[in-house]
């Protein structure tokens, strides 16, 4: 476990309002990497890579899962017309193909990891919407919500058996190494899922116990997509162990902005509710960090939350009442906190690049990719 500062002290709320752009980078070091990347190709550049065998895979499955997974990925609405929906922000793909470079093989080494690693990320998707009662993913309806949550658990499933099935099928020493790694990561996502639905039934969550969380949750598949392609390409345990603390430092800067959003992140560019953690009872970063500052906002924000938790018209509370919680939380330090603990995660994992041996543009890359998921809006 990593040792963490204690959380940041009062200040004053309304310094910052929903939506507005989350953790920066310095900017004259930003602006010096953006002139040498293009983070929106980079990131077009895996998704054109990996929706053909992505789709080809999806083919596979018997009706309706094909129909119904098509529909979670943007492909067609619900009516089953064609559709050029939002399939995401693609950077697990991203990752995924740019690591092969890594070894010198070229980006399509690194395709099937990609659509492996795509293919757990929405396995857990799709299970994680209906655990958590979600309605709205990428502006419209979960799969749960549309086609019943039978499908969304039978999909999540085929999806997980056909990542390692795109893997093994290539049957190189190479793909097995890379399947341990991506099952590995899968259940360590597993398990931050078990955790973080643990917590939502506590009344306090350390920040350590929350930051392993999410680190399972989500810095363990963008380990494993930061390091499989490289795997494929026949990088070393030494090489592919570096490349996943980059990804896994990466995840937790990734979630943090999450958790950021997750609060006040603008509907229109998340795709989800007003103040959607609050609604769920989620202990995320902001939440855990603000009710560790100690103050008398912490202490105002325990005994609300409290009282929520046995509540009987939790569900009917008006948007004032959300955003008085989320004021609490800004005022107790938890908003400031976590955007700091996101720049710290990014740093660190932009750290870590420096112990592997890769070419110049290929680090810039890296970097650049790290830079943007520190600074996005959903």
């Amino acid at each position: 476990m990593l040792n963490q500062r204690p959380a940041a002290g009062p200040r004053t709320p309304g310094t910052a309002t929903r939506g507005e752009t989350v953790p920066t980078v310095p900017p004259a070091e930003k602006a010096a990497r953006e002139t040498a990347v293009d983070v929106a190709a980079l990131l077009e550049r895996g998704r054109t890579l990996a929706t053909p065998v992505l789709r080809a895979a999806i083919d596979r499955l018997a009706a309706p899962m094909d129909t119904v997974s098509a529909y979670h990925f943007g492909w067609i609405d619900a009516d089953g017309k064609p559709t050029a929906g939002d399939g995401g922000k693609a950077v697990r793909p991203a990752l995924a193909v740019l690591s092969a470079e890594v070894t010198g093989a070229t980006p399509e080494v690194g395709i099937p990891g990609a659509v492996a690693v795509e293919l757990v990320h929405n396995f857990s998707l799709l299970h994680d919407d209906l655990m958590d009662g979600d309605e709205q993913r990428r502006h419209r309806d979960t799969v749960w919500k549309v086609h019943g949550p039978a499908q969304a658990i039978l999909v999540g499933d085929a999806l997980f058996a056909l990542a390692n099935e795109v893997l093994l099928e290539l049957g190189t020493a190479e793909a097995g190494r890379a399947t341990r790694r991506l099952t590995t990561a899968t259940r360590a996502l597993i398990d931050g899922q078990a955790q973080d639905i643990s917590y939502e039934h506590r009344d306090r969550v350390s920040v350590e116990e929350c930051l392993e969380m999410e680190g399972n949750k989500t810095g363990a598949l963008l380990a494993c997509a930061s390091s499989i392609g490289a795997v494929l390409g026949g990088a070393d345990d030494r090489t592919a162990d570096t490349l996943e603390k980059y990804g896994y430092h990466l995840g937790l800067a990734f979630q943090a902005v999450d958790d950021l959003l997750g609060i006040w992140g603008d509907p229109d560019s998340t795709g989800k509710q007003t103040w959607s953690d609050l609604r769920q009872r989620k202990k995320s970063l902001p939440v855990v960090a603000a009710l560790a500052a100690g103050g008398s906002a912490s202490e105002r924000l325990g005994e609300m939350l409290a009282a929520d938790a046995k509540s009987s018209d939790f569900e009917n509370f008006s948007e004032a009442e959300f955003a008085a919680r989320a004021a609490l939380i800004e005022e107790a330090g938890g908003r400031e906190w976590t955007a700091d603990e996101a720049r710290r995660q990014h740093a660190v994992a932009v750290d870590a690049l420096d112990a592997v041996d890769m070419p110049d543009r290929v680090r810039a890359r890296f970097t650049a990719l790290a830079d943007f998921v520190v600074v996005r809006k959903r």
